[in-house]
């Protein structure tokens, strides 16, 4: 038998064990029910195995942020942790697209730790915000589109430390790999988006307010732990499911939609990634209120019915909504509190 042949098989047998490990694993706020079932599309449990739980510990920063540590090493994903008012979770008409991009760098730093990477989906103000600080006091190198380039280079990033990408490629860093994937924006009720546009330079002059961050085209991310899990990371509730396709993360950080705009968009996202032993619904609350404080939830989203639905389209995956406090192991199961 080759190497190629021999590594493939034992790339058959870790991932075997995580989506069992997954499955039996207990979810500290919500798990999913009907284990042994067979779902839609022939969507089946997974066997219960001995989970992995020490190849890396995540916290969720709210929105769709994650901290994810690996061994010594931080990735973080879409961080916004300043989480300023804008009036957008205020009565109808009280958003204030004109609000001023601030960050509180001493709250930054609390949360963000020393990241060595930075992933960024997409370039409105609730994923990048805060990643221009980041960048300049850590070093970390950030990974997004061309549009995430322009942005931070205005904003006084070392050009140097941003990676340019558009999906497809994979990256290999010390103890994991980032997979990156092509993906889109999530609709509002009128089928479009707040602020879209991208850049293929600088801008005139450095960003300001919210409405001064375009879109910029979406990413999505699949980081692929060595011997340990892979969590794919969405900013926003669509997918390019043909990019997608074929991948198997063994955790989906799943954006949960706000309107019915996008045609199938949770049983697409589920097929197109072979039904993923975890399901975390995040980008569902209020991002506008402190991570002291325990999540609210946005009142346009029904988590409730996200839940359920994620269930019955695929019963043999484990649904966990997490909160801003709890650290999670590579297989998602709440770690002992330190300190």
């Amino acid at each position: 038998m080759s190497d190629r042949e021999t590594g493939s098989r034992r790339e058959v047998v870790r991932r075997t064990l995580l989506r069992g490990a997954a499955l039996g694993a207990a979810a500290p706020l919500l798990s999913a029910t009907g284990a042994g079932a067979t779902g839609p599309g022939g969507a089946s449990a997974r066997t219960a195995s001995t989970p992995r739980a020490g190849t890396a510990v995540l916290r969720w920063l709210g929105t769709s942020g994650w901290r994810i540590g690996i061994g010594a090493r931080t990735v973080l994903f879409d961080p916004y942790i300043t989480r300023f008012t804008t009036g957008l979770f205020g009565p109808k008409g009280g958003f204030d697209a004109k609000t001023k991009l601030t960050t509180d760098h001493a709250l930054v730093d609390r949360h963000a730790g020393r990241p060595e990477v930075v992933l960024v989906s997409h370039t409105h103000w609730d994923h990048i915000n805060d990643v221009p600080h980041i960048a300049k006091s850590t070093g970390a190198r950030v990974i997004g589109t061309e549009t995430t380039y322009h942005v931070l280079r205005a904003l006084g990033v070392d050009p140097a430390q941003i990676s340019v990408v558009k999906g497809g490629e994979v990256l290999a860093f010390d103890g994991y790999s980032v997979e990156v994937v092509s993906s889109r924006h999530s609709r509002n009720a009128s089928y479009s988006y707040f602020a879209p546009g991208t850049l293929n330079a600088p801008p005139h002059r450095a960003p300001r307010t919210i409405s001064d961050l375009p879109e910029g085209d979406t990413l999505a991310f699949q980081v692929t732990v060595d011997g340990g899990p892979s969590l794919f990371l969405m900013g926003a509730s669509d997918i390019d499911e043909r990019s997608a396709r074929g991948l198997r993360p063994d955790v989906l950080m799943a954006a949960t939609p706000a309107s019915p705009s996008t045609y199938r968009y949770l049983p697409r996202l589920l097929e197109a990634l072979d039904h993923p032993a975890t399901v975390v619904p995040v980008h569902w609350d209020n991002f506008e209120k402190p991570l002291a404080s325990p999540p609210q939830r946005d009142p346009s989203i029904d988590l409730d019915a996200f839940v359920t639905e994620v269930r019955r389209l695929s019963p043999g995956s484990r649904v966990v909504v997490p909160d801003y406090v709890t650290d999670f192991g590579g297989d998602m199961r709440a770690l002992p509190p330190t300190g």
